[in-house]
Protein backbone atom coordinates (compact mmCIF):
# COMPACT_ATOMS: atom_id res chain seq x y z
CA UNK A 1 0.00 0.00 0.00
CA UNK A 2 1.44 3.69 -0.50
CA UNK A 3 -0.30 6.86 0.39
CA UNK A 4 -0.50 10.10 -2.14
CA UNK A 5 1.64 12.40 -0.40
CA UNK A 6 0.24 14.97 1.36
CA UNK A 7 1.20 17.32 4.39
CA UNK A 8 0.08 16.77 7.88
CA UNK A 9 0.02 13.72 9.16
CA UNK A 10 -0.37 10.50 6.96
CA UNK A 11 -4.05 8.84 7.89
CA UNK A 12 -5.18 5.96 6.22
CA UNK A 13 -8.32 4.56 4.85
CA UNK A 14 -8.27 0.96 3.48
CA UNK A 15 -10.47 -1.70 2.05
CA UNK A 16 -11.71 -5.54 -1.49
CA UNK A 17 -15.15 -10.70 -4.73
CA UNK A 18 -15.86 -14.31 -6.16
CA UNK A 19 -18.33 -17.37 -8.13
CA UNK A 20 -21.94 -19.21 -7.71
CA UNK A 21 -25.23 -17.82 -8.94
CA UNK A 22 -27.20 -15.31 -6.84
CA UNK A 23 -30.85 -15.00 -6.62
CA UNK A 24 -32.84 -12.07 -5.74
CA UNK A 25 -32.35 -10.52 -1.95
CA UNK A 26 -34.58 -12.17 0.37
CA UNK A 27 -36.53 -10.83 3.20
CA UNK A 28 -36.07 -11.90 7.14
CA UNK A 29 -33.66 -11.91 9.98
CA UNK A 30 -30.89 -13.29 11.31
CA UNK A 31 -31.44 -17.17 13.26
CA UNK A 32 -31.50 -16.92 16.66
CA UNK A 33 -28.21 -17.79 19.37
CA UNK A 34 -26.78 -21.13 18.53
CA UNK A 35 -26.46 -23.17 21.28
CA UNK A 36 -23.52 -21.55 23.27
CA UNK A 37 -22.22 -25.31 23.88
CA UNK A 38 -22.09 -26.69 20.23
CA UNK A 39 -23.01 -30.42 19.58
CA UNK A 40 -23.43 -32.85 22.15
CA UNK A 41 -20.44 -33.90 24.15
CA UNK A 42 -19.53 -37.17 24.92
CA UNK A 43 -20.45 -37.76 29.03
CA UNK A 44 -17.83 -40.52 28.94
CA UNK A 45 -14.21 -40.93 30.25
CA UNK A 46 -13.25 -42.73 27.60
CA UNK A 47 -9.83 -41.28 26.31
CA UNK A 48 -10.42 -42.55 22.64
CA UNK A 49 -13.93 -40.54 22.70
CA UNK A 50 -13.71 -37.21 21.08
CA UNK A 51 -14.45 -33.74 23.04
CA UNK A 52 -15.34 -31.25 21.02
CA UNK A 53 -14.74 -27.13 21.88
CA UNK A 54 -15.83 -23.91 20.38
CA UNK A 55 -12.85 -22.58 17.67
CA UNK A 56 -11.06 -18.80 18.67
CA UNK A 57 -13.28 -15.59 17.28
CA UNK A 58 -9.48 -14.36 16.46
CA UNK A 59 -6.50 -15.88 16.18
CA UNK A 60 -4.36 -13.85 18.74
CA UNK A 61 -2.91 -11.02 16.34
CA UNK A 62 -0.78 -8.92 19.03
CA UNK A 63 -1.89 -5.62 17.17
CA UNK A 64 -5.94 -7.22 16.46
CA UNK A 65 -6.56 -9.93 18.78
CA UNK A 66 -9.77 -10.12 17.46
CA UNK A 67 -9.37 -10.28 13.72
CA UNK A 68 -9.60 -13.92 11.94
CA UNK A 69 -10.65 -17.05 13.62
CA UNK A 70 -9.04 -20.10 14.91
CA UNK A 71 -9.63 -23.62 14.69
CA UNK A 72 -9.66 -24.00 10.89
CA UNK A 73 -7.75 -23.36 7.92
CA UNK A 74 -9.81 -22.59 4.28
CA UNK A 75 -8.39 -24.11 1.04
CA UNK A 76 -10.58 -21.82 -0.82
CA UNK A 77 -13.93 -19.22 -1.39
CA UNK A 78 -16.37 -19.35 -3.86
CA UNK A 79 -17.84 -15.89 -3.93
CA UNK A 80 -21.33 -15.40 -5.46
CA UNK A 81 -21.97 -11.60 -5.18
CA UNK A 82 -25.42 -9.61 -7.00
CA UNK A 83 -25.00 -5.98 -6.90
CA UNK A 84 -27.41 -3.01 -7.41
CA UNK A 85 -25.87 0.31 -7.55
CA UNK A 86 -29.19 2.08 -7.62
CA UNK A 87 -30.23 0.62 -4.49
CA UNK A 88 -27.06 -0.33 -3.22
CA UNK A 89 -28.03 -3.63 -2.13
CA UNK A 90 -25.81 -6.53 -2.26
CA UNK A 91 -27.01 -10.54 -1.93
CA UNK A 92 -24.67 -13.30 -2.21
CA UNK A 93 -24.04 -16.51 -2.33
CA UNK A 94 -20.11 -17.70 -0.04
CA UNK A 95 -19.09 -21.33 -0.26
CA UNK A 96 -16.30 -22.09 1.38
CA UNK A 97 -13.76 -25.44 1.90
CA UNK A 98 -11.72 -25.78 4.96
CA UNK A 99 -10.52 -28.02 6.99
CA UNK A 100 -11.00 -28.15 10.70
CA UNK A 101 -7.07 -27.87 12.95
CA UNK A 102 -9.02 -28.70 15.89
CA UNK A 103 -11.96 -30.52 16.78
CA UNK A 104 -14.68 -28.21 16.96
CA UNK A 105 -18.01 -27.93 18.08
CA UNK A 106 -18.57 -24.39 16.26
CA UNK A 107 -16.37 -22.14 14.32
CA UNK A 108 -16.67 -18.43 13.38
CA UNK A 109 -16.08 -16.52 10.39
CA UNK A 110 -15.73 -12.28 10.45
CA UNK A 111 -19.03 -10.59 8.40
CA UNK A 112 -19.82 -6.93 9.17
CA UNK A 113 -23.26 -5.39 8.70
CA UNK A 114 -24.72 -8.04 6.33
CA UNK A 115 -27.50 -10.47 7.72
CA UNK A 116 -26.88 -13.91 7.00
CA UNK A 117 -30.50 -15.90 5.78
CA UNK A 118 -29.12 -19.66 5.84
CA UNK A 119 -25.78 -21.16 6.38
CA UNK A 120 -25.18 -25.14 5.50
CA UNK A 121 -21.92 -27.10 7.02
CA UNK A 122 -21.11 -30.29 4.61
CA UNK A 123 -24.87 -29.68 3.16
CA UNK A 124 -26.95 -30.25 6.22
CA UNK A 125 -28.73 -27.11 8.04
CA UNK A 126 -26.28 -25.55 10.55
CA UNK A 127 -27.34 -23.27 13.61
CA UNK A 128 -26.02 -19.74 13.13
CA UNK A 129 -25.83 -16.37 15.04
CA UNK A 130 -23.93 -12.85 15.54
CA UNK A 131 -22.06 -10.84 17.88
CA UNK A 132 -21.32 -7.57 16.40
CA UNK A 133 -19.08 -8.29 13.62
CA UNK A 134 -18.52 -11.94 14.48
CA UNK A 135 -20.59 -15.08 12.94
CA UNK A 136 -20.90 -18.19 14.76
CA UNK A 137 -21.80 -21.59 12.81
CA UNK A 138 -22.94 -24.59 14.74
CA UNK A 139 -23.02 -27.52 12.55
CA UNK A 140 -25.22 -30.57 13.52
CA UNK A 141 -22.44 -32.56 14.30
CA UNK A 142 -18.72 -31.77 15.38
CA UNK A 143 -16.18 -31.35 13.11
CA UNK A 144 -12.76 -33.31 14.03
CA UNK A 145 -9.39 -32.07 13.62
CA UNK A 146 -8.11 -32.73 10.40
CA UNK A 147 -11.17 -33.41 8.21
CA UNK A 148 -12.14 -31.01 5.52
CA UNK A 149 -15.52 -29.40 5.49
CA UNK A 150 -17.68 -27.05 3.64
CA UNK A 151 -19.94 -24.38 3.96
CA UNK A 152 -22.39 -22.66 2.42
CA UNK A 153 -23.51 -18.89 3.89
CA UNK A 154 -26.58 -16.88 1.51
CA UNK A 155 -26.85 -13.13 3.21
CA UNK A 156 -27.53 -9.80 1.82
CA UNK A 157 -28.25 -6.02 3.26
CA UNK A 158 -26.09 -2.87 2.04
CA UNK A 159 -22.69 -2.88 2.87
CA UNK A 160 -20.98 -0.47 5.18
CA UNK A 161 -17.51 0.76 5.01
CA UNK A 162 -15.67 -0.85 8.64
CA UNK A 163 -14.06 1.59 10.56
CA UNK A 164 -11.20 1.84 12.63
CA UNK A 165 -10.70 4.64 14.99
CA UNK A 166 -7.06 4.80 14.30
CA UNK A 167 -6.33 3.82 10.78
CA UNK A 168 -9.80 5.08 9.34
CA UNK A 169 -12.55 3.42 7.00
CA UNK A 170 -12.21 0.75 4.92
CA UNK A 171 -14.18 -1.81 3.09
CA UNK A 172 -17.09 -1.54 0.85
CA UNK A 173 -18.37 1.74 -0.25
CA UNK A 174 -20.75 2.97 -2.65
CA UNK A 175 -19.51 5.52 -5.46
CA UNK A 176 -21.47 7.25 -8.15
CA UNK A 177 -21.41 4.45 -10.79
CA UNK A 178 -20.84 1.61 -8.79
CA UNK A 179 -18.98 0.60 -5.68
CA UNK A 180 -15.75 -0.28 -4.57
CA UNK A 181 -14.33 -2.64 -1.74
CA UNK A 182 -10.42 -2.05 -0.69
CA UNK A 183 -8.85 -2.15 2.42
CA UNK A 184 -6.48 -2.57 4.83
CA UNK A 185 -5.45 -4.63 7.68
CA UNK A 186 -9.37 -5.65 7.10
CA UNK A 187 -11.92 -5.01 4.04
CA UNK A 188 -13.17 -8.33 3.14
CA UNK A 189 -15.77 -8.94 5.84
CA UNK A 190 -17.71 -5.91 4.76
CA UNK A 191 -18.71 -7.83 1.26
CA UNK A 192 -18.69 -11.51 2.51
CA UNK A 193 -18.27 -13.78 5.21
CA UNK A 194 -14.21 -14.50 5.70
CA UNK A 195 -11.48 -15.65 8.20
CA UNK A 196 -10.42 -12.30 7.52
CA UNK A 197 -6.78 -12.11 8.73
CA UNK A 198 -3.51 -13.40 6.21
CA UNK A 199 -2.62 -15.91 8.07
CA UNK A 200 -5.79 -17.72 6.51
CA UNK A 201 -4.34 -18.06 2.31
CA UNK A 202 -6.94 -19.38 0.09
CA UNK A 203 -7.95 -19.27 -3.62
CA UNK A 204 -10.81 -17.40 -4.42
CA UNK A 205 -13.47 -17.83 -8.00
CA UNK A 206 -15.51 -14.64 -7.49
CA UNK A 207 -18.37 -14.24 -9.84
CA UNK A 208 -20.29 -10.72 -9.67
CA UNK A 209 -23.38 -9.68 -10.97
CA UNK A 210 -24.13 -6.51 -12.00
CA UNK A 211 -26.66 -4.51 -14.27
CA UNK A 212 -25.66 -4.70 -18.00
CA UNK A 213 -23.17 -2.06 -19.42
CA UNK A 214 -21.34 -1.87 -15.54
CA UNK A 215 -17.73 -3.19 -15.23
CA UNK A 216 -17.08 -5.34 -12.61
CA UNK A 217 -13.47 -6.30 -11.76
CA UNK A 218 -11.77 -8.45 -9.29
CA UNK A 219 -8.82 -10.58 -8.37
CA UNK A 220 -7.19 -12.94 -10.54
CA UNK A 221 -7.64 -14.04 -14.09
CA UNK A 222 -10.87 -13.13 -16.39
CA UNK A 223 -12.87 -16.65 -16.63
CA UNK A 224 -15.96 -15.80 -18.77
CA UNK A 225 -18.86 -13.28 -18.78
CA UNK A 226 -22.59 -13.42 -19.45
CA UNK A 227 -25.72 -11.49 -19.61
CA UNK A 228 -29.27 -12.64 -18.85
CA UNK A 229 -32.65 -10.59 -17.78
CA UNK A 230 -30.63 -7.19 -18.12
CA UNK A 231 -27.79 -8.38 -15.49
CA UNK A 232 -24.35 -9.22 -16.34
CA UNK A 233 -22.07 -11.64 -14.27
CA UNK A 234 -18.08 -11.04 -14.32
CA UNK A 235 -16.36 -14.52 -13.36
CA UNK A 236 -12.92 -14.34 -11.66
CA UNK A 237 -10.30 -16.69 -10.77
CA UNK A 238 -7.45 -16.28 -8.28
CA UNK A 239 -5.46 -19.34 -7.85
CA UNK A 240 -2.30 -18.07 -6.23
CA UNK A 241 -3.39 -18.25 -2.74
CA UNK A 242 -4.42 -14.89 -1.40
CA UNK A 243 -4.96 -13.19 2.14
CA UNK A 244 -8.49 -11.79 2.42
CA UNK A 245 -7.64 -8.17 2.67
CA UNK A 246 -6.02 -8.14 -0.70
CA UNK A 247 -9.32 -9.00 -2.13
CA UNK A 248 -10.49 -6.43 -4.16
CA UNK A 249 -14.41 -5.14 -5.71
CA UNK A 250 -14.34 -2.43 -8.27
CA UNK A 251 -17.77 -1.72 -10.24
CA UNK A 252 -18.20 1.11 -12.28
CA UNK A 253 -17.82 2.85 -15.31
CA UNK A 254 -14.08 1.97 -16.71
CA UNK A 255 -12.14 1.83 -19.76
CA UNK A 256 -10.95 -1.67 -19.36
CA UNK A 257 -7.26 -2.60 -21.65
CA UNK A 258 -6.99 -6.77 -22.08
CA UNK A 259 -4.08 -8.77 -23.14
CA UNK A 260 -2.06 -11.57 -22.96
CA UNK A 261 2.23 -11.91 -21.29
CA UNK A 262 4.28 -14.31 -21.17
CA UNK A 263 0.94 -16.87 -21.34
CA UNK A 264 -0.62 -14.78 -18.67
CA UNK A 265 -3.69 -12.60 -18.93
CA UNK A 266 -3.00 -8.94 -18.33
CA UNK A 267 -6.89 -6.80 -17.30
CA UNK A 268 -6.02 -3.28 -16.45
CA UNK A 269 -8.96 -0.21 -16.56
CA UNK A 270 -8.94 3.68 -15.84
CA UNK A 271 -12.37 5.11 -14.39
CA UNK A 272 -14.33 6.58 -17.12
CA UNK A 273 -14.59 9.73 -15.11
CA UNK A 274 -10.68 10.38 -15.25
CA UNK A 275 -9.27 11.76 -18.51
CA UNK A 276 -7.34 9.51 -21.20
CA UNK A 277 -3.57 10.14 -20.26
CA UNK A 278 -1.30 9.57 -17.54
CA UNK A 279 -3.23 7.10 -15.72
CA UNK A 280 -4.04 4.90 -19.07
CA UNK A 281 -0.12 5.23 -20.03
CA UNK A 282 1.06 4.30 -16.08
CA UNK A 283 -1.51 0.81 -16.53
CA UNK A 284 0.29 0.39 -19.78
CA UNK A 285 3.33 0.26 -18.10
CA UNK A 286 2.54 -2.51 -16.13
CA UNK A 287 4.12 -5.64 -17.48
CA UNK A 288 7.06 -3.73 -17.83
CA UNK A 289 7.26 -2.89 -14.57
CA UNK A 290 6.74 -6.87 -13.83
CA UNK A 291 9.58 -7.88 -16.34
CA UNK A 292 12.19 -5.83 -14.41
CA UNK A 293 11.13 -6.88 -10.86
CA UNK A 294 10.88 -10.34 -11.96
CA UNK A 295 15.08 -9.90 -13.63
CA UNK A 296 15.31 -9.13 -9.38
CA UNK A 297 13.24 -11.25 -7.61
CA UNK A 298 12.57 -13.88 -9.72
CA UNK A 299 9.47 -15.50 -11.19
CA UNK A 300 6.34 -13.31 -11.05
CA UNK A 301 4.55 -15.39 -8.41
CA UNK A 302 0.97 -14.44 -9.96
CA UNK A 303 -1.43 -15.81 -12.72
CA UNK A 304 -2.28 -12.39 -13.80
CA UNK A 305 -1.69 -8.88 -14.10
CA UNK A 306 -3.11 -5.84 -14.09
CA UNK A 307 -4.18 -2.67 -12.48
CA UNK A 308 -7.33 -0.55 -11.66
CA UNK A 309 -7.38 3.06 -11.33
CA UNK A 310 -10.41 4.63 -9.47
CA UNK A 311 -11.95 8.09 -9.09
CA UNK A 312 -13.00 7.72 -5.69
CA UNK A 313 -11.15 10.89 -3.94
CA UNK A 314 -12.51 9.44 -0.79
CA UNK A 315 -9.06 6.51 -1.01
CA UNK A 316 -5.85 8.53 -1.24
CA UNK A 317 -3.62 5.51 -1.21
CA UNK A 318 -2.89 2.70 -3.75
CA UNK A 319 -3.34 -0.66 -2.84
CA UNK A 320 -1.37 -4.13 -3.92
CA UNK A 321 -4.85 -6.23 -4.33
CA UNK A 322 -3.70 -9.36 -5.79
CA UNK A 323 -2.74 -9.38 -9.42
CA UNK A 324 -4.21 -6.27 -9.66
CA UNK A 325 -3.63 -3.16 -7.68
CA UNK A 326 -5.81 -0.85 -7.34
CA UNK A 327 -4.95 3.31 -7.57
CA UNK A 328 -6.24 6.55 -6.54
CA UNK A 329 -6.51 9.14 -9.02
CA UNK A 330 -3.84 11.04 -7.40
CA UNK A 331 -1.26 9.61 -7.65
CA UNK A 332 -1.53 10.86 -11.61
CA UNK A 333 -2.56 13.97 -11.44
CA UNK A 334 1.07 15.55 -12.13
CA UNK A 335 1.89 12.88 -15.13
CA UNK A 336 2.38 9.03 -15.48
CA UNK A 337 4.02 7.66 -12.73
CA UNK A 338 5.36 4.07 -12.91
CA UNK A 339 7.24 4.77 -9.43
CA UNK A 340 4.04 3.56 -7.79
CA UNK A 341 3.53 1.02 -10.06
CA UNK A 342 6.58 -0.57 -9.18
CA UNK A 343 5.63 -0.20 -5.39
CA UNK A 344 2.11 -2.17 -5.73
CA UNK A 345 3.75 -4.39 -8.23
CA UNK A 346 6.67 -5.12 -5.80
CA UNK A 347 4.04 -6.32 -3.24
CA UNK A 348 2.93 -9.25 -5.53
CA UNK A 349 6.45 -10.95 -4.05
CA UNK A 350 6.25 -9.48 -0.86
CA UNK A 351 3.30 -9.22 0.94
CA UNK A 352 1.35 -11.14 -1.36
CA UNK A 353 3.25 -14.35 -1.83
CA UNK A 354 5.37 -13.90 0.50
CA UNK A 355 2.47 -12.69 3.31
CA UNK A 356 3.22 -11.50 6.52
CA UNK A 357 1.97 -13.98 9.75
CA UNK A 358 1.41 -11.11 12.10
CA UNK A 359 0.44 -7.47 11.33
CA UNK A 360 3.47 -6.20 13.37
CA UNK A 361 5.67 -7.40 10.57
CA UNK A 362 4.25 -4.79 7.73
CA UNK A 363 7.80 -3.74 7.28
CA UNK A 364 8.18 -6.87 5.70
CA UNK A 365 5.37 -5.92 2.82
CA UNK A 366 6.38 -1.90 2.51
CA UNK A 367 10.07 -1.86 3.53
CA UNK A 368 10.72 -4.29 0.58
CA UNK A 369 7.94 -2.28 -1.72
CA UNK A 370 9.55 0.91 -1.01
CA UNK A 371 13.05 -0.59 -1.76
CA UNK A 372 11.96 -1.58 -5.28
CA UNK A 373 10.83 2.19 -6.01
CA UNK A 374 14.46 2.60 -5.50
CA UNK A 375 16.39 0.15 -7.74
CA UNK A 376 13.53 0.96 -10.43
CA UNK A 377 13.77 4.73 -10.22
CA UNK A 378 17.87 3.58 -11.06
CA UNK A 379 16.87 1.09 -13.64
CA UNK A 380 14.90 3.92 -15.43
CA UNK A 381 18.21 6.47 -15.15
CA UNK A 382 16.94 8.48 -11.87
CA UNK A 383 18.78 8.71 -8.81
CA UNK A 384 20.91 5.68 -7.67
CA UNK A 385 19.08 3.43 -4.33
CA UNK A 386 22.30 4.62 -2.58
CA UNK A 387 21.25 8.43 -3.44
CA UNK A 388 18.13 7.37 -2.42
CA UNK A 389 19.33 5.79 0.85
CA UNK A 390 20.95 8.99 1.61
CA UNK A 391 18.50 11.15 1.03
CA UNK A 392 15.85 9.04 3.31
CA UNK A 393 18.64 8.91 6.12
CA UNK A 394 19.54 12.69 6.24
CA UNK A 395 16.22 13.88 5.67
CA UNK A 396 13.71 11.55 8.10
CA UNK A 397 12.36 13.74 10.70
CA UNK A 398 12.49 12.66 14.11
CA UNK A 399 9.36 10.16 14.52
CA UNK A 400 10.93 7.91 11.79
CA UNK A 401 13.86 7.19 14.62
CA UNK A 402 11.55 7.00 17.57
CA UNK A 403 9.35 4.57 15.85
CA UNK A 404 10.58 0.87 15.07
CA UNK A 405 9.46 -0.44 11.79
CA UNK A 406 9.59 -3.91 13.12
CA UNK A 407 7.09 -3.14 16.17
CA UNK A 408 5.34 0.33 15.12
CA UNK A 409 2.28 0.12 17.35
CA UNK A 410 -0.76 -0.11 15.44
CA UNK A 411 -1.34 3.96 14.99
CA UNK A 412 2.08 4.14 13.41
CA UNK A 413 1.56 0.60 11.24
CA UNK A 414 1.05 2.39 7.81
CA UNK A 415 3.37 5.36 9.23
CA UNK A 416 6.62 6.87 7.44
CA UNK A 417 9.04 4.79 9.71
CA UNK A 418 7.42 1.68 8.33
CA UNK A 419 7.98 2.64 4.52
CA UNK A 420 10.97 4.86 4.92
CA UNK A 421 13.18 3.31 7.66
CA UNK A 422 11.90 -0.15 6.35
CA UNK A 423 13.62 0.69 2.98
CA UNK A 424 16.50 1.80 4.74
CA UNK A 425 16.47 -1.40 6.28
CA UNK A 426 16.86 -3.19 3.48
CA UNK A 427 19.38 -0.79 1.76
CA UNK A 428 21.47 -1.55 4.91
CA UNK A 429 21.61 -4.82 4.55
CA UNK A 430 22.71 -4.89 0.77
CA UNK A 431 25.31 -2.52 1.99
CA UNK A 432 26.60 -4.79 5.03
CA UNK A 433 26.49 -8.29 2.96
CA UNK A 434 27.42 -6.76 -0.35
CA UNK A 435 25.53 -6.76 -3.62
CA UNK A 436 26.22 -10.63 -4.58
CA UNK A 437 24.61 -11.83 -1.39
CA UNK A 438 21.72 -9.31 -1.32
CA UNK A 439 20.37 -10.18 -4.58
CA UNK A 440 20.98 -13.90 -3.61
CA UNK A 441 18.83 -13.39 -0.55
CA UNK A 442 15.81 -11.65 -2.33
CA UNK A 443 15.50 -14.49 -4.49
CA UNK A 444 16.12 -16.95 -2.15
CA UNK A 445 13.32 -14.79 0.04
CA UNK A 446 10.68 -15.01 -2.43
CA UNK A 447 11.35 -18.54 -3.34
CA UNK A 448 11.46 -20.03 -0.25
CA UNK A 449 8.81 -18.23 0.98
CA UNK A 450 6.15 -18.24 -1.81
CA UNK A 451 2.74 -18.89 -1.28
CA UNK A 452 3.51 -19.11 2.14
CA UNK A 453 3.44 -17.10 5.56
CA UNK A 454 6.53 -15.53 7.05
CA UNK A 455 8.00 -13.61 10.03
CA UNK A 456 11.07 -10.84 10.49
CA UNK A 457 12.49 -13.30 12.55
CA UNK A 458 12.68 -15.93 9.75
CA UNK A 459 13.67 -13.13 7.18
CA UNK A 460 16.74 -12.30 9.63
CA UNK A 461 17.41 -16.18 9.55
CA UNK A 462 17.64 -16.35 6.06
CA UNK A 463 19.57 -13.50 5.52
CA UNK A 464 22.15 -14.68 8.07
CA UNK A 465 22.17 -18.30 5.99
CA UNK A 466 22.48 -17.02 2.49
CA UNK A 467 25.26 -14.35 3.34
CA UNK A 468 27.17 -16.49 6.32
CA UNK A 469 27.04 -13.39 8.66
CA UNK A 470 25.87 -12.92 12.00
CA UNK A 471 23.34 -9.81 11.47
CA UNK A 472 21.57 -9.30 14.99
CA UNK A 473 23.12 -6.31 15.55
CA UNK A 474 22.44 -4.79 12.23
CA UNK A 475 18.56 -5.60 12.64
CA UNK A 476 17.99 -4.29 16.05
CA UNK A 477 19.50 -0.68 15.39
CA UNK A 478 17.70 -0.63 12.18
CA UNK A 479 14.29 -2.39 12.58
CA UNK A 480 14.26 -2.27 16.74
CA UNK A 481 16.03 0.70 17.72
CA UNK A 482 14.54 3.83 18.98
CA UNK A 483 17.42 6.24 17.51
CA UNK A 484 18.68 6.69 14.13
CA UNK A 485 21.84 3.56 13.58
CA UNK A 486 25.19 4.92 12.34
CA UNK A 487 25.36 4.36 8.70
CA UNK A 488 26.13 1.30 7.57
CA UNK A 489 29.75 0.41 5.85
Amino acid sequence: MRQVRRTGRRRVALLAVASLAVGPTLVGCDAGPADPDGPPLSTTASPNVRRFSPGQPGVGDPYFPTYGNGGYDVREYAVKVRYDPASDLLSGVVGLRATATADLSRFNLDLAGLTVRAVTVDGEPATHARDGDELTVTPAAGLPAGNGFAVEIRYDGKPTPLDNALLGAGGFRHTPDGAVALGQPESASSWFPVNDHPSDKATYDIEVTVPDGVTALSNGAPVGRSSSGGWTTWRWAERTPMASYLSTLVIGDYRVSTGEHRGRPVVTAVSERLPKGAADASMAATVEVADYLESVFGPYPSGAYGGVVISDNRITYALETQSRPVYSAGFFRAGENTSVVAHELAHQWFGNSVSITRWQDIWLNEGLATYAEWLWVEHRGGKTAQRSFDDAYAGSPAGVWRTPPGDPGVAELFGDSVYQRGAMTVHALRVTIGDDAFFRFLRTWATEKRDGNATTDEFVATAEQVSGRQLDDLFDAWLFGAERPARPR
